[in-house]
């Protein structure tokens, strides 16, 4: 994860303890102003979902509520703003 993003599925609510506090920012995706990143995950899984993923399959039946249960990891010097342009331009 160079500059962009990457999101963490955390089952268990474990992954807060145990992130690297100085080097990335993570983000719950409940929140609306969030609601970009999350269109975003839930793409990613479709596309997961059509290579035969069953475990994808499954949190795409329950999007809605494993949503919050999902972290957006950033790198501190990324602009959370910035985030979704800078993909959509590597694309």
């Amino acid at each position: 994860m160079t500059g962009g993003i990457g999101f963490v599925y955390d089952q268990h609510n474990l992954f807060v303890d145990r992130y690297n506090h100085e080097l990335i920012d993570i983000h719950r995706l409940h929140a609306e102003s969030m609601e970009r990143y999350r269109n975003y995950l839930q793409s990613l899984i479709e596309d997961h979902v059509a290579t035969g993923s069953m475990l994808g399959q499954n949190m795409m039946d329950d999007f809605y509520s494993l949503a919050s249960r999902f972290w957006m990891v950033k790198p501190k010097a990324a602009e959370l703003s910035e985030l979704l342009a800078t993909l959509g331009r590597a694309a």
